[in-house]
């Protein structure tokens, strides 16, 4: 009687290059292959609206890779620690395989590792979606890095990535597959027609990553030094490739290096420390997996956030602030799910800086509208602008969002692609003063940074 290896994808939803699926097939039995949807387990963050899109056709297009290559996609939803064991039980499995997570989830992973083994079930990790495990990179004292040029510096001197591993020319499947949910039954699109633009922008699984990487090789790379003019095609759009796991790190950086050639060095280097930004994200997960709830710096808990009003932060979701280049942002944002990353800073620091909102509510916001949302560079991403995070911008810079249209798009290029009306006595008025904001911005800091009043009996 044969005893399968289970592959429990996760965010890795490739076949090549996949140190979990590479470990079962090693076995020689039979594999089954599941994607667990875990929205019950305390320690997971549910989806947001265009994740679960994006999701959604990810699985779909590697059901069809999976099926291509003799087996067939199991999909099961609910608490992951009840349902692995109870697949198990039911195919008789002798191992599980898994690629590692880095939030609160992993102690998800560390239970069943220990009940599977207890269990006389073979249950090991790899690590496959970054370049390195965050426990493996510390500063000469042994501490967590939190700044970033001294971490991928040190990463570049110690660490050379592996070469990554090829596609399986097949999955042996067992002689009887275990049933399967219906992927339509988890309703993971959008009842609204909100998500409809998507598909012109985007194609999720395996080969639209590839696709998406030799597409910004042949034709991105050599702009990539005006990755910060949105108007411009220099980035690589690969964000929610990685963040599903349809590509990996190693992939990315070895045909990256190989195209690049002496010509681009300088531009491939660039590029590839925006993959160290990811990894420098994910440390900070590893160590603070409530990132995206409390601020890493505790000073900020005294900040005094303004009453939200509600107004003006439907005006930010909308792109109808008055303000160009964020209008610009989160229009492109509600269109294609998602921004382009010089944007983001200034439609997050608009928010927190000058309309004086807590930069949670913004996170949430872009944890539920981007196809990117990351456990680890969204809310990173988020604190960093606001000051409180590791590495962050210093709390007196307040992105001008006027000074950056004119530096980064001068023609107005972006700004005309996502504001039809721009130009015209359609488009709104600022619903703020930018002077004033920034000036109570920089006052509110200061009232942070002032030690308390001593208390008098």
């Amino acid at each position: 009687m044969s005893s399968p290896s289970i592959v429990w994808l996760r965010d890795d939803l490739r076949v090549s290059d996949n140190p979990a699926l590479c470990a079962a097939l090693d076995r020689g039995e039979p594999v089954i292959v599941v994607y667990v949807l875990d929205h019950d387990s305390p320690e997971i963050r549910p989806l947001g609206a265009a994740s679960r899109w994006w999701l959604h056709h990810s699985l779909t297009a590697l059901g069809a890779e999976t099926e291509s290559l003799g087996s067939r996609l199991i999909l099961r939803r609910g608490a992951a620690r009840a349902v692995i064991p109870a697949l198990v039980a039911e195919t008789n499995a002798g191992a599980v395989f898994w690629n590692r997570r880095y939030g609160a989830n992993r102690a998800i992973d560390a239970d069943l590792k220990s009940s599977l083994t207890e269990s006389g079930v073979t249950a090991q990790s790899f690590t496959a979606n970054l370049l390195h495990d965050p426990w493996s990179h510390q500063t000469q004292g042994g501490q967590p890095f939190k700044v970033f040029t001294p971490f991928w510096k040190a990463y570049l001197n110690q660490h050379s990535p592996r070469l990554p591993w090829d596609a399986p020319a097949s999955i042996p499947a067992p002689a009887t597959r275990p049933a399967s949910d219906d992927l339509a039954d988890w309703a993971l699109l959008p009842t609204r027609d909100w998500a409809d633009t998507f598909p012109t922008h985007w194609t999720p699984g395996e080969a639209g990553a590839h696709e998406r990487l030799n597409d910004f090789l042949a034709n991105g790379l050599e702009l990539y030094h005006r990755r910060d003019e949105p108007g411009v095609p220099s980035t690589s759009h690969l964000s929610p490739h990685l963040r599903f796991g349809e590509i990996s790190p190693y992939q990315v950086w070895h045909q990256t290096k190989l195209a690049a050639g002496p010509a681009l060095d300088k531009n491939a280097d660039r590029f590839l420390s925006e993959v160290g930004w990811r990894e420098f994200s994910y440390h900070q997960l590893f160590m603070n997996p409530d990132i995206s709830t409390r601020n890493l710096k505790p000073e900020w808990d005294a900040f005094p956030w303004k009453p939200v009003s509600q107004a003006r932060l439907r005006a930010w979701k909308q792109g109808r602030t008055g303000i160009g280049l964020v209008d610009a942002g989160m229009r492109e944002l509600w269109v294609s799910g998602t921004m382009h990353n010089r944007v983001r800073m200034v439609a997050a620091s608009f928010l927190i800086k000058n309309l004086g909102i807590d930069w949670r509510i913004g996170e949430q916001w872009f944890w539920d509208t981007l196809v990117d949302a990351d456990e680890a560079s969204n809310p990173a991403s988020w604190q960093w602008v606001a000051g409180s995070g590791y590495d962050a911008a210093p709390y007196f810079r307040v992105f001008n969002p006027e000074l950056q249209a004119e530096k980064f798009d001068g023609d107005a290029v972006y700004r005309r692609t996502w504001i039809p009306e721009w130009g015209t006595s359609s488009y709104p008025q600022p619903i703020i003063n930018l002077a004033t904001s920034r000036t109570e911005a920089l006052a509110a800091y200061e009232a942070m940074r002032e030690p308390a009043a001593p208390q008098h009996p």
